[in-house]
């Protein structure tokens, strides 16, 4: 596992605690992916099947992460992917700002 996905685990149990309801997988391109969901925040693989997947770069879920981005802005501003339930996509967003 890089350095950058071990950060982005550490900083995503932050926001999301022990979990959540349903499965959340983020895409960091060039790096790989972390899957949060009801057993918690882990590395995964980037085709790990899951109710939403978040795409974009490290830099932009490192901005939104710091709460210098917001969620609504990066997807907006087509920084940040979005597929499956764009409902519980919306809810993590309020999650993670």
């Amino acid at each position: 596992m890089s350095e950058t996905i071990e950060a982005a685990v550490a900083a995503m149990r932050a926001k999301f605690g022990e979990g959540i309801d349903g499965t959340a997988l983020f895409v960091l391109e060039d790096e790989g992916a972390v899957v949060v969901d009801a057993s918690g925040v882990r590395a995964a693989d980037t085709d790990t099947e899951a109710d939403v997947t978040l795409s974009a770069t490290v830099e932009t879920f490192r901005a939104i992460l710091d709460g210098d981005l917001s969620p609504t802005v990066a997807f907006m501003s087509g920084r940040l992917a979005v597929q499956g339930d764009m409902g519980f996509a919306m809810k993590l967003g309020a999650m993670m700002s």
